[in-house]
């Protein structure tokens, strides 16, 4: 992961639309990149951060993660962003169904969540052709830019049936 490559879609106003983090400066993607190298070195290793490229050509289009946020319970979350102009080709389905693979397969996790804005009918689209299942609405549930918004609630369990998976 690299601060450069990173920040050409950290810094997009439309990637980051619904986001609770960006437009990013360069010096906060940079901060983000450092943190995500660290990570790596953590025993357990908690925090994915992932770049996300085309196959073949390992061209940059966003970036992905999954954490773990609870080992007792084996749950962790997914997140993810894609660059404007591949939306709607299926490779954020790509990147979530993998996102979920690697949880279930590497991390052993028995559940993964994620959330999105209440209007953000896109991400919904790939949670649910991911596997994941809408669990409900947190009401108020993050303050972005000033204001308080509600997220739709999704996750899968390891013993669920999901596509491609």
């Amino acid at each position: 992961m690299t601060g450069r490559r990173s920040h050409s879609y950290a810094r997009d106003p439309e990637v980051v639309g619904y986001e609770l983090w960006g437009p990013n400066t360069e010096a906060e993607t940079r901060v983000f990149v450092e943190s995500a190298i660290r990570s790596r070195r953590e025993a357990p290793r908690l925090a994915y951060e992932l770049e996300v490229t085309l196959r073949g050509t390992g061209e940059l289009i966003g970036g992905a993660g999954i954490r773990i946020r609870d080992m007792t319970h084996r749950e962790g979350d997914i997140g993810y962003v894609i660059r404007p102009s591949l939306w709607r080709q299926g490779l954020g389905t790509q990147v979530g169904r993998g996102l979920v693979q690697f949880g279930f397969n590497r991390l052993r996790l028995h559940r993964i969540g994620a959330t999105c804005h209440i209007e953000n009918i896109a991400s919904a689209s790939v949670l649910k052709r991911a596997g994941m299942m809408q669990e409900g609405t947190l009401r108020s549930h993050k303050f972005r830019r000033g204001v308080w918004a509600d997220s739709l609630l999704f996750a899968v369990l390891e013993t669920d049936e999901r596509p491609g998976g």
